[in-house]
């Protein structure tokens, strides 16, 4: 494969996802070097986007989920910094340059990221967050998030105001691969959710740090992965369910679940009320997930506790 000027490679975790990688490809230096580590065993063809890119690569994930499918691309990786990439998000080669820069000047930063647009043009809530404790579950759970936005779990940051989190998505995050791997990389017990907050965690006892650039917007879809949502709100309910129960007491656990249990029927009323049915099982799939720390994807259960 030819050499890149770039000094980075993007890994990108695919399910189903030619069309959105398709695109997120299209808005970028032709020469940006990129891993497709897809998870759906081809069954879109995204093998030939891989192939008929000048630096471009395809590895099957398995089926794994998408801890082990990223650190499968950045540990395959020659570059000195690797991008993780969602499919549904649009970097622009400025915005990548940008988190790679910060990488370069800093050696304690372990990883850099953007922060996610919504369709409606704001900011995401989970760009970032808190690790977990009692107190910031009731937070959320009671909605009071919304007037004290450092207090909960997940953080929403305003463009272009600095905002200092435990840890940051990996929606579009940069690392440096050697301190990457030096660091464990992604938590692989988590099959998608919660390995960004893991991370996060490991770069503190570390000793390094994250950075959440809040000046470096890239749209973002949401997730718009194809696998169904309430399978995923089950499994992001489960892993955090798994997080929790790790890192805390048993008695501690067991509140922070129950919080956040009792916040999700709260939501799962109100859009009963609204008649909105297919938000509601979502919401409900999150209670089941938290609760009883098992998820399945396709069938197959991937995460208990």
């Amino acid at each position: 494969m030819p050499e890149s000027a770039h000094k980075y490679e993007l890994v990108i975790v695919s399910y189903r996802s030619r069309p959105q990688v398709e695109g997120l490809l299209a808005g970028l230096d032709p020469e940006t070097p990129f891993v497709v580590v897809d998870n759906s065993g081809d069954r879109d063809g995204i093998s030939t986007v891989a192939a008929q890119a000048r630096h471009g690569r395809y590895l099957n994930g398995g089926g794994h989920g998408f801890a082990k499918a990223a650190n499968l691309g950045a540990r395959s990786s020659g570059y000195d910094y690797v991008i993780f990439v969602n499919p549904d998000t649009r970097p622009t080669d400025a915005d990548l340059a940008a988190l790679v820069g910060d990488l370069a000047d800093d050696p304690r930063l372990a990883s850099v990221a953007a922060t996610p647009l919504g369709g409606d043009g704001r900011t995401e809530i989970g760009a970032g967050g808190w690790e977990p404790s009692v107190r910031r579950a009731v937070v959320h759970a009671l909605g009071l998030h919304k007037v004290l936005p450092t207090a909960g779990l997940f953080a929403r940051p305003r463009a272009n105001l600095p905002l200092r989190v435990d840890w940051t998505t990996g929606a579009c995050m940069a690392v440096r691969t050697s301190t990457f791997e030096s660091l464990g990389a992604f938590d692989e017990q988590f099959y998608v959710y919660n390995e960004d907050v893991t991370f996060g965690r490991t770069v503190r006892e570390a000793g390094l740090r994250q950075s959440l650039r809040t000046d470096v917007l890239v749209p973002h879809g949401s997730g718009n992965s194809g696998a169904p949502s309430k399978e995923m709100m089950r499994l992001r309910g489960a892993s955090m369910a798994r997080y929790v129960n790790q890192h805390n007491s048993p008695a501690a656990s067991s509140v922070i679940r129950a919080a956040l249990a009792s916040g999700y029927l709260t939501r799962v009323i109100q859009q009963l009320l609204k008649r909105d049915f297919a938000r509601a099982g979502e919401h409900f799939a999150y209670v089941q997930g938290v609760m009883t720390g098992t998820a399945t994807v396709g069938g197959k259960e991937v995460t208990s506790t």
